[in-house]
């Protein structure tokens, strides 16, 4: 009787052990992890990973996502992701050396803004291309070199350390590199919500606001006053009012790079958001368990319509959590 309540006593430390883990075992044959996964980001480009926090995408899609808005060249993006680095580690701090505060420690006291305005993500964002620009022939200059005419740091060659991270960052969040940047995001409980009056649900309001805030002024559909009832394939989101389609057409590589820039800019931003779905250009993202998956293939739903539009060729499809 001992030995054998040793035995299940034994069992009992192993299963603790494996929950402890977070791992679960069926008859010596592993089913799968009881803890979700880390969040956290990834961007692959060329063989390169870059791992960001939440935190730190988020940060990241804005100074790109401006870049875009603003016509600028991936290679601006690159020089202000490195600069963010190096000041903030991609923080939105509100503290620095001396009166410098916000992603890129702009001092107040130097003209840059106020103290509430450098803390501001877009002002401060927008106040570092303002500088950048006026640099003559910044795209040639090497990294550091263009940074520190605009930050003026201490340490100038630090900006040269995060160098080849912010490429991999700024090609992905620019739609340079397609289908690149993704996030492990898991799903959260929210509250039910009810149309506002655009059709749009407030989370799913909040998105729209996002994407211009950031890129501009856009051209968006697949909701309306009171509501959408045709049009979509049964069940979508749209019918809740809790989906948005942004248009890139014509179709064109142009329009493609900027698409993949605002898919994966959604993708960055999906917790904060409470994002569920991504859709574009045969691919797809979504929350939750799958996430760890990355962008998937997209297999359109078997009805009659144009291909392009099926295949989400001609625009991002984004929808929020439910409940």
């Amino acid at each position: 009787m001992k030995r054998g309540a040793l035995v299940v006593l034994g069992g009992i430390g192993v299963l603790s052990l494996a929950i402890g883990a977070g791992i679960a075992w069926l008859g010596g044959k592993h089913i799968g992890t009881l803890l979700p996964p880390p969040e956290q980001c990834t961007a692959t480009v060329n063989g390169q990973m870059v791992v960001t926090d939440l935190e730190q995408a988020e940060s990241a899609a804005i100074i790109a996502g401006i870049a875009v808005r603003r016509g600028l060249p991936a290679r601006a993006a690159t020089i202000a992701l490195a600069t963010a680095y190096q000041e903030s580690n991609l923080r939105n701090l509100a503290h620095g050396d001396r009166d410098s505060l916000g992603l890129f420690q702009q001092r107040p006291s130097q003209g840059w803004g106020t103290a509430q305005q450098v803390q501001d993500p877009y002002y401060a964002t927008g106040k570092f291309y303002d500088a950048l620009v006026k640099i003559k022939n910044y795209q040639k200059l090497a990294i550091t070199v263009a940074a520190d005419k605009v930050q003026r740091s201490a340490f100038p060659n630090a900006y040269a350390d995060h160098e080849a991270d912010a490429r991999v960052l700024a090609s992905a969040l620019t739609g340079q590199s397609k289908s690149v940047f993704s996030c492990t995001v898991n799903s959260e409980d929210v509250a039910q919500e009810t149309l506002g009056s655009n059709g749009l649900t407030p989370r799913a309001d909040a998105v729209r606001k996002d994407l211009i805030r950031t890129f501009g002024k856009l051209s968006t559909g697949g909701y309306e006053p009171g509501g959408v009832r045709t049009g979509h394939m049964e069940g979508s989101a749209h019918y809740e009012g809790r989906a948005i389609d942004v248009f890139v057409r014509p179709i064109s590589a142009a329009n493609t790079t900027k698409g993949w820039a605002m898919a994966q800019y959604l993708v960055a931003r999906a917790k904060l958001l409470n994002i569920k779905t991504v859709i574009f250009s045969d691919k797809i993202w979504t929350a939750g368990r799958q996430s760890d998956d990355g962008w998937r293939p997209y297999t359109p739903p078997e009805r009659s319509g144009d291909p392009k539009i099926l295949r989400h060729l001609d625009h991002v499809h984004v929808d929020v959590q439910e409940q």
